[in-house]
């Protein structure tokens, strides 16, 4: 499929994800303090919270920089208007060439309301429509029921897990269940009905 993308804004019934900027520092900390210990049994990185505020907006620096260069694309999750940080997700192409991988954390005041599922799909049609993948994956520690809930509601092949291949917040091994979803089953899937308006780096609709 052609590529049209990348998305630098997504629009959901509820949710905006969007290309994180140096400026979103304060909300993003804020987010990940009230949330660290949510999310320090499935998210290794909240291990290393809270960091200096420049700190963060440097890595937020390095995001923006990677999805211009399209070497990554790392979403900030907000409310419709953009005054609190709900979570984070990405559409990572650490998986290869024509492949896109969908992770997500969400602030702990905001789950069991479907956010994590209505942010994936959106950017499951995303990858499909816009970035023109063959292939899409999520993966997630098995203990983690709810996350693994979402790939399942939405039409993912679950592969198979594999063992001690991540590691806890604590260092020690993990296993990661890997779900997949191909081009040709997309449009069968809960996914392809998802709505959303999706916007390029000029601010210009592209879906």
């Amino acid at each position: 499929m052609t590529k049209i993308g990348p998305a630098y804004r997504i629009l959901t019934s509820r949710l905006v994800l969007r290309c994180w900027e140096p400026r979103d520092a304060p909300l993003q900390a804020a987010a990940i303090l009230e949330s660290r210990e949510h999310l320090l049994p499935w998210m290794p990185w909240a291990a290393q919270e809270p960091v200096e505020l420049s700190q963060r907006a440097n890595w937020l620096r390095k995001c923006r920089g990677n999805f211009d260069l399209d070497q990554d694309y790392i979403y900030g999750v907000f409310n419709l208007d953009e005054t609190r940080v709900l979570g984070g997700t990405g559409l990572h192409t650490r998986v290869g060439e024509a492949a896109r991988e969908i992770g997500y954390w969400i602030h702990k005041d905001y789950t069991h309301q479907g956010l994590a599922t209505e942010l994936t799909a959106a950017l499951t049609r995303v990858a499909f429509e816009i970035d023109g993948v063959e292939r899409v994956e999520i993966h997630c520690d098995p203990g983690n029921v709810y996350s693994a809930a979402i790939p399942r509601k939405l039409g993912y092949f679950y592969e198979g897990t594999l063992r001690a291949r991540s590691l806890n917040s604590d260092g020690s091994p993990s296993d990661s269940m890997i779900w997949t979803m191909l081009h040709q089953e997309y449009l069968a899937s809960p996914c392809a009905a998802a709505r959303l308006e999706a916007y390029d780096a000029r601010g210009e609709r592209i879906l």
